[in-house]
């Protein structure tokens, strides 16, 4: 029953399929107008000498059933030379494409017009995020924090002074549509090199190409363009930022790395220099959204590292899109130690000045008592949920299970993504009239998705148990 997702309401074939077929129709009437019935009176003199010669005599049924089985024959040979014409079109034009055709027009079909969404963050947590939104919409923008200071992206900043890269890479490879193999690529790290150990190759390619290109956000189009990816990213600011935080002892610590390695308590995040400039494109993404994601990531140095840029943090609180905090499912050391849930949510208004969130999504799955022990080893401590207390400040918890199944205890990208666009279909679907079926085939790829990812994993225990 596979064809009769040729009939699924957004594919835009129907209606040219019914052209098709009207315009067999008209060319068969139009001969016979031509013709002046002749060529039918022909035609059928011939079926009936065809039929008197072979049996004797004559019967309309002989002649209905005849005609049935032309006009059965003549719809298969329409059908199938122009599914052979479209599939040589389509092996020329994408060479190696396993996927059906249908398969192929149905995804992209719903891709692009899937909702519009702009993730707010930095780190790990953000790109996280982004490999499942991508597999639900093509619209799909990520302004990234640009205040790291450490690593390879802290010294092409000092070298070349640029705006870090590190988070704007690890977001193109997540939104890329070969993923696997630029990933490997993208974020291969140089070894044995007095001046190239320690930096990826991902960063130096993406420095390469702010430099060809004039600036960085023309230079990440660019590298869009060339990696095929699913939506856009964009820096918060392109202005050579630090973060400045007032710790709870009255003193200012400046730089990401200071920050997070005070054993002081943050009071309040800023920037050095103040009010920089935000990104346009950003901007304008955010205002045009259907929803913006906040986090996940950690809350200071990721989420409010982009939030606190002024253009950013008001086009927020401006936009009439659904506003989501994805909450964080652990704790981080020398950021949110002893935070639950309400605290990071209470930290974020207070910083945005203005209580804009709709919703927040909180993990309520428990993770396993040896991945809690080790943790605890660094510090960290699982997140509570405290859904009453988010509630009272006038926004939506979302409960969900959330935890990826391997050691670390992070986000299930396949999870996270399916329990936020819920969140979102299931605003438009009762107050903007957005196709009711869209969600459903959500729904229906991320089903997919998840089945693939257990069969794969059961691959690989057969193949540890071989081995």
């Amino acid at each position: 029953m596979k064809w009769i997702k040729w009939l699924y309401p957004g594919l835009n074939l129907k209606r040219w399929l019914f052209l098709f077929g009207l315009g067999t129709v008209l060319s068969c009437v139009g001969v016979t107008l031509i013709f002046n019935y002749q060529f039918v009176g022909l035609i059928e003199a011939l079926v009936f000498n065809f039929i008197s010669y072979v049996g004797g005599e004559f019967y309309q049924s002989t002649i209905t059933a005849l005609g049935l089985f032309n006009v059965v024959v003549g719809i298969f040979f329409m059908c199938y030379g122009g599914a052979r014409v479209v599939k040589t079109v389509i092996r020329s034009v994408m060479p190696g494409e396993k996927e059906s055709l249908r398969e192929l027009i149905f995804t992209q079909q719903k891709l692009d017009k899937g909702p519009s969404v702009v993730v707010i963050g930095g780190g790990t947590g953000l790109s996280v995020l982004l490999r499942g939104i991508k597999l639900i919409t093509n619209n799909c923008t990520a302004v990234v924090t640009t205040a790291d200071d450490g690593g390879s992206s802290g010294r092409l900043r000092k070298e070349m002074g640029i705006i870090p890269p590190g988070d704007m890479r690890n977001c193109l490879v997540a939104l890329a549509d070969t993923e696997p193999v630029m990933e490997r690529a993208m974020q291969y790290r140089f070894h044995d090199s007095e001046f190239l150990s320690g930096h990826s190759l991902g960063n130096l390619f993406i420095a390469a190409m702010s430099d060809l290109e004039g600036n960085m956000e023309d230079g990440l189009a660019a590298i869009s363009e060339i990696l095929k990816v699913h939506g856009r990213v964009w820096p918060s600011t392109s202005e050579n930022i630090q973060l400045k935080a007032q710790m709870d002892d009255g003193s200012v610590v400046i730089g990401e790395s200071a920050i997070t390695a005070s054993p002081h308590k943050i009071v309040r995040l800023m920037t050095e220099p103040e009010n920089p400039k935000a990104s346009q494109r950003a901007i304008d993404a955010i205002l045009h959204a259907d929803a913006i994601i906040l986090g996940p990531g950690s809350l200071y140095t990721s989420v409010l590292a982009s939030l606190i840029v002024p253009g950013i943090r008001d086009a927020v609180v401006k936009s009439k899109a659904v506003k989501i905090y994805v909450c964080n499912v652990m704790t981080q050391p020398g950021e949110t130690d002893g935070y639950g849930a309400y605290e990071h949510v209470e930290t974020l208004v207070n910083h945005m000045g203005a209580q804009a969130l709709d919703y927040v999504v909180v993990n309520v799955q428990k993770a396993k008592p040896e991945q809690i022990a080790k943790y605890r080893e660094e510090g960290a401590e699982p997140v509570s949920p405290d859904i009453d207390k988010i509630e009272k400040l006038g926004i939506e918890a979302v409960p969900a299970k959330l935890l990826n199944d391997s050691d670390l205890v992070r986000h299930n990208p396949q999870k996270l993504a399916k329990s936020i666009i819920a969140l979102i279909y299931r605003l438009r679907l009762f107050g903007r009239g957005v196709r009711f079926f869209d969600y459903f085939f959500a729904r229906q790829t991320m089903q997919e998705l998840r089945s693939h990812g257990k069969a794969a994993k059961n691959k690989e225990k057969e193949k540890e148990k071989e081995s």
